[in-house]
């Protein structure tokens, strides 16, 4: 007489953040997030998709303020990372190398570039990038998953090897996507950010990517006093999740769909 109770409960507690992947308690996104970039993949193995970005509306809820903007994701598609909010399912979360984006719920970091200032009209937190920066993608080195400046004069051993790419268009601007970074943990990814597509339809190691036109729009728009979120999952997940987390409605995002399940 229990068990269908029982499997309700389950079913539940099966959409709740595990302890180190999310918020306690199971609590949506708070109205401290004043920003949220939305991009939905097909399915787990899928690489193309498209991004939009949300405001609070004043009453608690969002508001779209941009039109889809394509994106395209790891090669091999996704796997849960490590953020506000992901699962932590064995078998399907991310680790270093396996070229799959991490889906769930992030915080937005700094940006990194290799210019003095950002597009005009931006206004966020960014560090220009020099020959003594690194970002730790080695799961064996202490400072796995973290920005690192070096003393040039007495470099690491490591430092070459790690060190941030100096002449790479594609990296013109690296808008930090906060997977595995509080804290990281060895081997579950590395250097996932937003930054400039090598093509339309070529995929990368796990960043999400886009036109030029489209990631300068996304500068314009963020500010630090919003708290900035991303949220990437395929639509199937995405339809499961969407009000425990406090995203928006799956009929807000309906542009971002699959065209064969809207």
């Amino acid at each position: 007489m229990r068990w269908p109770l029982f499997f309700t409960v389950l079913c539940a507690l099966a959409l709740l953040p595990l302890p180190g992947h999310g918020r306690s308690g199971g609590k949506g996104l708070g109205p401290e997030v004043q920003q949220l970039l939305v991009s939905i993949a097909p399915g787990w193995n899928d690489f193309q998709g498209r991004m939009m970005a949300f405001e609070r509306d004043g009453k608690g809820g969002w508001k779209a303020v941009s039109r889809p903007a394509p994106v395209l994701f790891g090669r091999n598609g996704l796997a849960w990372g490590r953020g506000v909010f992901g699962t932590g399912e064995k078998g399907r979360d991310k680790v270093e190398s396996d070229k799959r984006a991490p889906a769930g719920v992030f915080r937005i970091g700094t940006i990194y570039t290799h210019d003095k200032a950002l597009p005009k009209g931006a206004n966020y937190p960014f560090h220009t990038i020099t020959e003594a920066d690194a970002w730790i993608d080695d799961p064996t080195l202490p400072n796995y998953n973290r920005h690192v400046v070096v003393d040039l004069k007495n470099p690491p051993a490591w430092f070459k090897k790690e060190q941030m790419k100096q002449d790479d268009w594609a990296y013109r601007w690296l808008v930090e996507i906060r997977h595995n970074a509080d804290p990281p943990v060895s081997g579950k990814g590395s250097a996932i950010f937003f930054h400039l597509r090598r093509g339309e339809t070529r995929p990368t190691a796990g960043c999400t990517t886009m036109s030029e036109k489209d990631l300068v729009s996304v500068m314009r728009w963020l500010s630090a006093s919003k708290n900035p979120h991303y949220a990437l999952l395929p639509w199937s997940e995405y339809q499961k999740r969407w009000s425990a987390w406090g995203l928006p409605s799956p009929e807000q995002v309906a542009a971002l769909a699959p065209e064969k399940k809207r």
